[in-house]
């Protein structure tokens, strides 16, 4: 296992200065950010800069304001679109792929008023729509599409393991794990992560807090191991809030996990 930290969370200003400061504090890559608005596509000058220059790149965390899962249809069929845009791009980088939540804020049957305005079998109608067109244009890319569960809070459709492996229709279709989410939703993270193994392309790590790993009371021990044992060997991509000064936060998150790996 190899271990990556989003690019918001380094200091520098290119992504090469926040490579060096990665790999200095224990990195191995840096995952990348897709914004909205066709963003991420024009952002292809720097990008191809910093992959000549040896920045390792692999993967894309989505963040935009509405995704595949919208009640607009308008709305999925933008998210859609950014997301094939940021799969081409990725895989032109040469990397793994693109994840991506069913929705993120847009409803929560913890919260009132308690029902969505569309059915279960339209949400999986609509996700699964999606995923199908996407999983075929990452195909042609060489890339994965990966669906991320989040915690009940903030998503209504898709929070656990196995409700992301259901929707892996083809081998561009995978899932995304985050620690985060799974310490809400898993009933035992360990014996999740040990069924979604065959379907397990991506693996983000943060506490159960939200912040850096060692600040909270997950397993990490645990959690580790058991990915090792199913033979994980993706990244562990740091997605979470610092608690401290990255320059001193990031070394002491990078040294801690690799404690258990």
């Amino acid at each position: 296992m190899r271990l990556a930290a989003q690019e918001q969370l380094l200091p520098g200003e290119t992504l090469q200065e926040k490579f060096e400061f990665a790999v200095e504090a224990g990195f191995d890559a840096i995952e990348l950010r897709g914004k909205g608005d066709l963003h991420f596509a024009g952002r292809l000058p720097e990008l191809r800069r910093a992959l000549a220059d040896g920045v390792v790149m692999p993967t894309v965390c989505v963040d935009m304001t509405h995704f595949i899962g919208d009640f607009d249809a308008g709305r999925r069929r933008d998210a859609v679109t950014q997301l094939r845009s940021q799969l081409t791009v990725i895989g032109e980088l040469g990397g793994l792929g693109v994840m991506t939540p069913a929705s993120w804020g847009q409803f929560s049957r913890r919260l009132p008023p308690f029902e969505p305005p569309r059915s279960a079998e339209e949400d999986r109608e609509v996700l699964a729509d999606a995923l199908g067109e996407l999983g075929e244009h990452a195909a042609r890319e060489g890339v994965l599409i990966m669906l991320e569960p989040l915690n009940r809070y903030e998503n209504h459709m898709v929070n656990t393991l196995a409700e992301a492996v259901e929707y892996c229709s083809a081998d561009s279709i995978r899932v995304a794990g985050d620690t985060y989410h799974m310490n809400i939703e898993e009933d035992d993270p360990c014996r999740s992560l040990a069924r979604a193994a065959p379907y397990l392309a991506h693996m983000q790590i943060s506490e159960s807090n939200r912040n850096q790993p060692g600040t909270g009371h997950l397993d990490w021990a645990a959690q580790l191991a058991t990915l090792d044992a199913i033979g994980y060997d993706g990244y562990l991509a740091l997605e979470c809030r610092l608690r401290g000064d990255p320059r001193t936060a990031l070394p002491q998150t990078a040294a801690f996990v690799r404690k258990f790996l």
